[in-house]
């Protein structure tokens, strides 16, 4: 059994091919998804999914790349979703600070709003997180998140920013680059992650592991991410799939 903890099976790329990709993740062992919608598009298109299939969960949030859209009364809907029986976090929020799309006081402001929110209605949340490891450590710090706890979603930092983040209470998250083979950080990062604090995703249709890297990523590509987390840490594929899929169920309350 596999949990493929973050996905965008509603992104345009499926298109064509979207029961056709969601069967191939049932036919590699994945048994459980989690759609990730981040903005005002891809909301309700992720909600639709996980009405549709009783595998596939929802988290909702707003994306710092698109923090400059964010308007009066988005976040009391992100509210009225998180009611909902199948979305089980917020997310993904944080900080970018690679795309030049949203400046860095108004992502930050967006960021702290919705690490609020997950407080008062005790949710997870999933962070995004790119080039801004100090800021994002220091507001989730200063917005009290270790209360709720959540993910570190495609963790890419050094162990140092690992270890405070496992401090916060936080789960780490890796996917594909953990099987490029000049991906020398996060192999080192995962060996010395805790088992129990251990979640895989794949993040496509981005993010392809080795060996179909460039190529469209899909959920079932997360048994090769499991692959190489069970030969990073010296266990059984069975071993990093079970320990992966039950972290992620108590993480996020599934039942």
């Amino acid at each position: 059994m596999l949990f493929d903890t973050h996905t965008h099976l509603d992104a345009a790329q499926f298109d064509e091919d979207r029961e056709e990709t969601i069967a191939r993740a049932l036919a590699q062992g994945v048994t459980r998804m989690i759609n990730v919608g981040f903005n005002r598009e891809t909301i309700p298109t992720t909600i639709a999914l996980a009405e549709k299939y009783e595998f596939i969960y929802a988290a909702v949030g707003w994306h710092p790349q698109d923090a400059i859209t964010m308007k009066d009364g988005d976040l009391e809907w992100i509210a009225k979703l998180c009611a909902h029986p199948k979305v089980v976090a917020i997310g993904e929020i944080g900080l970018d600070y690679y795309w030049d799309t949203s400046p860095k006081d108004v992502q930050q402001d967006v960021f702290r709003q919705q690490i609020r929110l997950a407080r008062s209605l005790q949710m997870p949340i999933v962070i995004h997180n790119r080039d801004a490891h100090e800021d994002v450590i220091r507001i989730l710090r200063e917005e009290k998140a270790h209360e709720v706890g959540g993910v570190m979603h495609s963790f890419s930092g050094s162990w140092e920013t690992a270890k405070m983040c496992l401090d916060l209470g936080f789960h780490l998250s890796f996917g594909g680059p953990i099987t490029f083979k000049n991906a020398k950080q996060p192999k080192e990062v995962l060996q010395q992650v805790p088992m129990d604090r251990l979640l895989l995703e794949t993040d496509s249709p981005y993010l392809t592991p080795h060996p179909f890297r460039g190529k469209r990523n899909e959920s079932g590509h997360v048994r090769l991410v499991a692959e190489m987390a069970a030969e990073l840490k010296g266990v059984s594929l069975e071993e990093i799939a079970d320990i992966t899929t039950k972290n992620a169920l108590d993480r996020f309350g599934i039942k």
